[in-house]
């Protein structure tokens, strides 16, 4: 409390002063004793208030920042702001305010409570990932408790596939976003008895998936190279395998490639951990004695038993969100052509994707999903395809669902052929990729999604010269940074990329669909370096639609527009390559 100087002179106005700044503190019948009283007053309850804070302050247990967590507030520049600042004094400065800030607080122990780390993601949602060993029984009945002691429903939001991890997503509440800086809620089925206790990772800055190879460990982490073109030296990193609970003694090795969201780095010495629990693993920012949060874990490369599978020609990989009424015609036409397993990389679909799935799977195609929840992170799961597949396909072909490969030649053919997609790999060994230009498709009059499929509903596109082109890779050419950029990868330095022409082959690209459809790309764009539709940034940017606002309005005259060639190509050789191949297969 301030002091208020005394004088002969004001007396009265120093009793009137004191007297409210006691109001919230002092019964009211002792506001209306004199001033000497109130003076008197005020020295001891200074005495009895320092006693019991000291007392408060020697039961609060205050430990080191859990390096699994640290720093949970740090304003790191997300890859789509390239204009923020990001110097390293102001890093250490709110790493130091962290350190202040991370408190565990002492809750009550039960056996419903559940230790899990939540990372704060897009439209306030807070996903929480369950410790491994914790969950033992039904995932119904638990809560996210917040530190404002609010609570929200937990739902349940899938298996991570490569550590087997429980995850749940709650709403955060609104008075809680008002909170600086944000503490991760517990996940428990009596919220009543619970406290919060550690900083809410943020989706700008964390390490959130980890794949082991034969030689070396990659980790895929957010905001440690803040921008695309913008890469930390290797030599300034490391990775850290350890203990949440115990940085200093953990294992580091060295990182020897850093590129985008993917980070390269040596094989731990696996003697070094006495216990069999997961390891968790994170990166270092040696310059700024910093290491990133973490929610991923070290899984050692396991040995295949059986090598008898022959590996396959040439698959498809794709990232997905709710394409379930898109994925049978685009799996079925491409298997008849030549590709042989698909393989989704799932955002968190909530349609009918995984019935169509197993529909297509029961028919003979082979098509594998994995949930893959991290946002805006699509290069990096072409990344992380391209090494977990190495060793069963040689060349892979990364196409979205509405891009569909046709070659002219194709016309003259009477029956599909799994030869024909084949026929456009080149055969010199030192071509690594081939890629095709799009014709992107527009609405075509269409008011709905065409009955009959994209390719027989949409005949129509652009006349612009398209500078987007997409890619089939040999994945034993790509470089080992794994620097791609959404459909083409940088190669090693002994091969060579070709660029086919449109005379040869083209990718139908079924872009500007009917507004029904086209404004459901609104609610998610799973690009990293494309920027959402309702971000009003970079407006001229080449991927934004022509006409089209930062708003789900539809456009005057959207059913006609883009419609400048029209192209009933694919439209004519797509029901002998699908359709008449079912009635054979029938």
């Amino acid at each position: 409390m301030a002091s208020v100087k005394k004088s002969s002179s004001s007396t009265s106005v120093l009793c009137v002063l004191e007297q409210r700044k006691l109001f919230d503190y002092l019964p009211e019948t002792l506001l209306r004793k004199s001033c000497k009283t109130n003076l008197l007053f005020v020295f001891l309850s200074l005495l009895l208030f320092t006693f019991f804070f000291s007392y408060f302050v020697s039961r609060t247990v205050i430990s080191p920042p859990d390096f699994a967590f640290l720093p949970a507030n740090i304003s790191v520049p997300s890859p789509d702001n390239s204009s923020a600042n990001f110097s390293n004094n102001v890093l250490r400065e709110q790493v130091n305010k962290v350190s202040r800030h991370t408190r565990h607080v002492s809750s009550i122990q039960d056996s419903d409570k559940l230790k899990s780390a939540s990372v704060l993601f897009p439209d306030w949602e807070v996903l929480a990932i369950v410790s491994p060993g914790t969950l033992s029984d039904s995932v119904d009945g638990l809560y996210c408790f917040f530190s404002t002691k609010e609570i929200s429903k937990a739902r349940f939001s899938g298996v991570l596939p490569f550590t087997n991890l429980t995850t749940f997503k709650c709403n955060m509440p609104k008075r809680f976003r008002r909170q600086r800086p944000f503490f991760q809620p517990v996940l428990t089925k009596h919220p009543e008895k619970e406290a919060s206790a550690k900083e809410l990772i943020r989706t700008n800055f964390y390490v959130y998936e980890a794949l082991s190879t034969e030689n070396d460990v990659a980790l895929f982490a957010k905001g440690v190279n803040r921008h695309q073109g913008f890469s930390r030296p290797p030599q300034e990193l490391k990775c850290v395998f350890g203990d949440d609970n115990d940085a200093k003694t953990a294992v580091r090795t060295p990182v020897t490639s850093s590129s985008q969201e993917v980070f390269r780095c040596a094989q731990p010495d696996l003697t070094a951990f006495t216990s069999n629990k997961p390891i968790k693993v994170s990166i270092e920012i040696t310059n700024d004695n910093l290491i990133v949060p973490s929610v991923a874990y070290y899984t050692p490369r396991r040995k295949i038993a059986d090598t008898s599978e022959k590996k396959s020609l040439l698959c498809a990989s794709t990232m997905v969100y709710n394409v379930g009424k898109y994925l049978k015609e685009w799996v079925m036409y491409h298997s008849r052509i030549g590709v042989e397993k698909f393989i989704l990389y799932d955002n968190e679909s909530d349609d009918n994707l995984e019935s169509v799935v197993k529909e297509l799977n029961e028919e003979g195609y082979n098509v594998t999903t994995f949930l893959w929840l991290w946002p805006k992170t699509q290069e990096a799961g072409f990344s992380h395809n391209a090494l977990y597949a190495k060793d069963s396909c040689k060349w892979m072909m990364y196409f979205d669902v509405d891009e569909f490969l046709f070659s002219p030649s194709w016309d003259k053919e009477s029956q599909p052929s799994d030869h024909l997609l084949k026929s456009l790999l080149p055969k010199k060994p030192s071509i690594g990729q081939v890629s095709f230009r799009c014709n992107d498709f527009g609405p075509s009059g269409q008011t709905s999604h065409p009955v009959e499929g994209v390719t027989q509903g949409y005949n129509c596109y652009r006349r612009v010269e398209q500078q987007r082109h997409k890619s089939i890779v040999l994945l034993d050419a790509i470089d080992d940074s794994l620097n791609n950029v959404i459909h083409h990868f940088g190669l090693k330095k002994m091969f060579k990329w070709k660029q086919m022409d449109t005379g040869s082959a083209v990718v139908n690209h079924y872009k500007y669909q009917a507004w029904s459809e086209f404004k459901s790309k609104f609610r998610r764009r799973v690009s990293a370096y494309v920027v959402d539709w309702k971000d009003t940034v970079n407006l001229r940017s080449k991927d934004r639609t022509p006409g089209l606002g930062v708003e789900p309005v539809e456009p005057k005259g959207w059913s006609q527009m883009f419609c400048d060639v029209k192209d009933d190509r694919l439209k004519l050789v797509e029901p002998k390559m699908v359709r008449e191949s079912n009635n054979q297969k029938g």
